[in-house]
């Protein structure tokens, strides 16, 4: 995927980063109100050499003392210091336990030691940490060598008094809200780009690039009620698909068909794509633009031609194949127009044979020389091979691929059943009808 992919996956699945976001950041809120509030109290305490006759002796004790300040934090958080601190607040711990509460840390190039006691009691943390410094101090004059005149070389004066802290120091509700947020996005982000490349459905134009170099000819929003009022040529005239219709019909006089330029099959891979209406409205556009046109039934098995149109369906394609009448008695004009409809008939026994006989050839053949477009609705392209075979008599195949309604890899084998049996470029022309909105899906 390149950036342009990514940003139109995050683009498209924005909820998606949107409820991991948010689902994350309560999370991590619930998990900070359930948090035990802790205090942390701090003491400073200055080591420094005692005595000292020159300016020499000043600096070497300097020295001597900033070498030392490592080893007197570990004092600091060894028994020695805090056996005698837990038995004097009688706790219930031991100096193991007790260096958990402490954090000994040396302010840089100094011989200043920072002492602090964090604890759910403030008052506890600030006990703790002056009373750390006080037997840290008493600790050291009894380690370090005596003066000649019995003083401690080292002494360690406590300089700032730990105070009962008025907040507390963890959890910092803020930053961990701040860092919820930020790890709600990431993870978002990772979910829709996730579901992207686990998602195989065909959504849009990106979708059907990536099964084929073929380009769809028109994008044809249809909505849910769309079998309500399926000749939306008529009835919504100036609508969005309407228009889009138009531009099907446009666009497929540059598709080269052969030498059988006036009949397709309009069919889809899947029921429930939208082949039927994109179908009766491609026709009815073709008539509006003067084209006479007739449009077949062929889809023995669902026919729903006639019954969109508001026709009597039980005598027609079936009845003239079988040879029980002529085609131009069961063929009914729609509403005046240049428009022909043919019904599918009674459904027979046996679609296939019937749609692959040297009847319905001679039929295709008659009409086009009477029609200047035969279009023909034909049943979806992987359950049976009706479409298939159709699809060997006709100059060319359009393929309706119904969004949200349709898996790329159906598609894909679609495409490659038309390739092996159809026309040199089989499925050159192709229509994508997405829903005009996610809970919408093609008829």
């Amino acid at each position: 995927m390149e950036l342009g992919d990514y940003l139109r996956t995050l683009r498209a699945r924005w909820l998606t980063v949107v409820v991991v976001a948010l689902v994350t950041l309560a999370a991590i809120a619930a998990a900070t109100l359930l948090m035990t509030p802790q205090y942390t109290s701090s003491t400073r305490m200055f080591f420094a050499v005692q005595g000292g006759e020159s300016v020499s002796d000043l600096a070497q004790g300097s020295t001597f003392t900033e070498k030392q300040m490592s080893s007197y934090a570990e004092v600091a958080r060894s028994p020695i210091v805090l056996e005698p601190v837990a038995e004097s607040f009688g706790l219930d711990r031991d100096a193991s336990s007790l260096t958990d509460a402490l954090s000994v840390t040396v302010a840089a190039d100094t011989t200043i030691l920072v002492i602090s006691a964090t604890d759910e009691d403030p008052v506890l943390a600030r006990d703790l940490a002056n009373a750390v410094a006080d037997e840290l101090a008493a600790t050291v004059g009894g380690l370090s060598p005596e003066r000649p005149d019995g003083t401690e070389t080292v002494r360690a004066t406590m300089l700032s008094e730990a105070q009962v802290p008025e907040s507390p120091s963890s959890p910092n509700t803020m930053r961990n809200l701040a860092l919820g947020l930020v790890l709600g996005v990431l993870l978002g982000v990772g979910v829709a780009l996730l579901r992207q490349v686990l998602d195989t459905k065909v959504r849009d134009e990106n979708d059907i690039s990536a099964v084929t170099d073929v380009s769809p000819l028109a994008t044809v929003p249809i909505d849910t009620t769309a079998t309500d009022h399926p000749v939306f040529m008529h009835d919504e005239s100036m609508g969005a698909r309407a228009e889009a219709v138009r531009r099907l019909r446009t666009n497929l006089q540059f598709v080269d068909f052969g030498d059988r330029p006036s009949s397709i099959v309009v069919t889809s891979s899947v029921p429930g794509e939208g082949k039927t209406t994109t179908a009766i409205n491609l026709a009815a556009s073709l008539a509006d633009a003067g084209a006479k046109v007739i449009l077949i039934d062929a889809d023995l098995r669902r026919p729903s031609v006639a019954k969109y149109m508001g026709f009597e369906g039980r005598v027609g394609l079936t009845t003239v194949l079988i040879g029980r009448a002529n085609v131009e008695d069961v063929v009914q004009p729609w509403q005046g127009t240049s428009l022909d409809i043919l019904p599918s008939g009674q459904i027979p026994p046996n679609p296939s044979e019937l749609l692959g006989s040297r009847a319905m050839s001679r039929l295709l053949a008659d009409l086009a020389s009477t029609y200047d477009v035969v279009l023909i609705d034909s049943p979806p392209l992987l359950p049976v091979t009706d479409a298939a075979i159709l699809s060997k008599l006709v100059g060319g195949t359009l393929v309706v691929a119904g969004a949200d309604r349709l898996q790329k890899p159906q598609l894909r084998t679609s495409l490659e059943a038309l390739a092996k049996v159809a026309h040199p470029n089989p499925g050159c022309s192709r229509g994508l009808n997405p829903p005009t909105s996610r809970s919408d899906r093609a008829m």
